[in-house]
C-alpha cells in the first residue's frame, strides 16, 4: 500500500470519527438568546491542587494512584481522626482551656477541602496546571525574588491595618477562590453563576464576593480606564461558539502581590467558560506577566453542579483581632525591635 492510499485512508477514518462524534456530541442547554447557559450552582472543591505535588510526575492519575494520594491527604486525615471520640485526657483539656488547639476546640468541623481528585474530561487530574509539563508555577528569577520578598514582609506585617493580608481584613475571598483564576480553597467551594445577554455574575462563596462580568462583541467591548484598579481585576468578556472567553487585566495591586497568583500591572489572564455536560463546565485559564513568569502559564479544572442555595459566608469586616495584632507591634517597637509593614 502506498504513502499516499495510507493517508487517505487515514483522513477518511478522521473525518467519520469526527462526524460521530459530532452527531453524538453534547448539546448545551441553551439561553433565551441562544447562548449555552452557564447558569446553575457549581463546585470545583477536590484535593487536586494547583500546582503538583512532590513526588508525583504526571498530570493523569490511575484511579489506584489517586486512591493512594487521597488516603495520605492532610485533610483527609484530619477529619477523619476529628470525627473520632476525644479521649479523657483531651476531653479536660477542653474544660481547663490548657490546650484548645491539639485538645480538640478548634475541630476539623468546618473543613470541606473535598476528599477526591478533580477529573477533567474524564481524566483525573493531579494538578490544575497542565502547562509547564511539570505542572509547576513558571517563575522567573525576578519573579521569585519579587515573591519572596513579600513573603518574607509578611512576617512583620503587624504595622498598620492596611499591612495585614488580605483575608486577615475580610477584602476577598482567600487563598485565590475569588480569582481569577477561580481556585479551590480550604472550604466555601461553592458559585452561583447568573447569566443575562450582555452580563456573566458569579457569585463565589468565599467572603461573598461577586464578579459581574459584561459580554460583548470582542471588537466593541472595551476594559475600564486603567486608572481603576478592581478587585478581582477588570474583567470582560465575549463568546466564542460555544465557549465564553473573559480577559481580565488591571488587579488591585494589594491583590496582585498577594498570590498565589501573583499580577502586576502588566498582566492578563484568560479564562474560558465551555458547558461539557450537564454536570460539568469546563474551566481553562492562561496566565500571562513577564514581571513575574518566565513564560504563560495554563491550567485547567472542571466545575461541577452541587445543589444550593449558597449561604452568605459571614467574615468579619474589621476583624476585632487586629487591635490586638497592632498593639503587639507597639510592644515591639517599645522594646526597640524593628516593625516592618507590606
Amino acid at each position: 500500500m502506498s504513502i499516499r492510499l495510507q493517508h487517505l485512508i487515514l483522513f477518511c477514518l478522521s473525518a467519520i470519527l469526527a462526524s460521530v462524534g459530532l452527531a453524538e456530541g453534547y448539546q448545551p442547554p441553551r439561553t433565551a438568546d441562544g447562548k449555552p447557559s452557564l447558569q446553575g450552582i457549581w463546585t470545583n472543591v477536590s484535593v487536586t491542587d494547583l500546582q503538583r505535588k512532590e513526588g508525583v510526575d504526571k498530570l493523569v492519575l490511575s484511579p489506584a494512584e489517586a486512591a493512594r494520594i487521597e488516603s495520605e491527604d492532610f485533610y483527609n486525615k484530619r477529619i477523619a481522626e476529628d470525627a473520632e471520640p476525644n479521649s479523657e485526657d483531651e476531653n479536660q483539656t477542653l474544660l481547663d482551656g490548657s490546650d484548645l488547639l491539639s485538645g480538640g476546640g478548634y475541630n476539623a468541623f468546618w473543613v470541606d477541602p473535598g476528599k477526591h481528585h478533580g477529573v477533567v474530561k474524564g481524566e483525573i487530574r493531579s494538578s490544575w496546571i497542565i502547562d509547564p509539563a511539570d505542572g509547576r508555577i513558571p517563575f522567573s528569577k525576578a519573579g521569585k525574588e519579587k515573591v519572596d520578598a513579600r513573603r518574607a514582609a509578611r512576617r512583620f506585617a503587624s504595622d498598620n491595618p492596611e499591612s495585614r493580608t488580605l483575608s486577615d481584613r475580610c477584602l476577598i475571598g482567600f487563598g485565590g477562590t475569588g480569582g481569577p483564576p477561580m481556585l479551590n480553597v480550604l472550604y466555601n467551594n461553592n458559585y452561583h453563576f447568573v447569566q443575562t445577554p450582555d452580563y456573566l455574575m458569579i457569585l463565589v462563596e468565599m467572603v461573598h464576593d461577586a464578579r459581574i462580568i459584561p459580554i460583548g462583541e470582542k471588537q466593541d467591548i472595551a476594559h475600564r480606564p486603567r486608572q481603576l484598579h478592581r478587585w478581582l481585576g477588570d474583567s470582560i468578556g465575549w463568546w466564542e461558539g460555544d465557549t465564553l472567553v473573559v480577559e481580565t487585566v488591571n488587579w488591585q495591586p494589594q491583590q496582585g502581590r498577594s498570590g498565589p497568583v501573583y499580577m502586576s500591572e502588566e498582566g492578563r489572564i484568560i479564562e474560558r467558560f465551555t458547558r461539557y455536560s450537564d454536570k460539568e463546565i469546563l474551566y481553562e485559564f492562561t496566565v500571562e506577566d513577564p514581571q513575574y513568569y518566565s513564560q504563560p502559564w495554563r491550567g485547567e479544572m472542571s466545575f461541577t453542579a452541587t445543589e444550593g442555595p449558597v449561604y452568605e459566608y459571614a467574615c468579619h469586616e474589621g476583624n476585632i483581632a487586629l487591635p490586638g495584632i497592632l498593639q503587639g507591634a507597639r510592644a515591639q517597637e517599645a522594646r526597640g525591635d524593628v516593625v516592618t509593614g507590606n
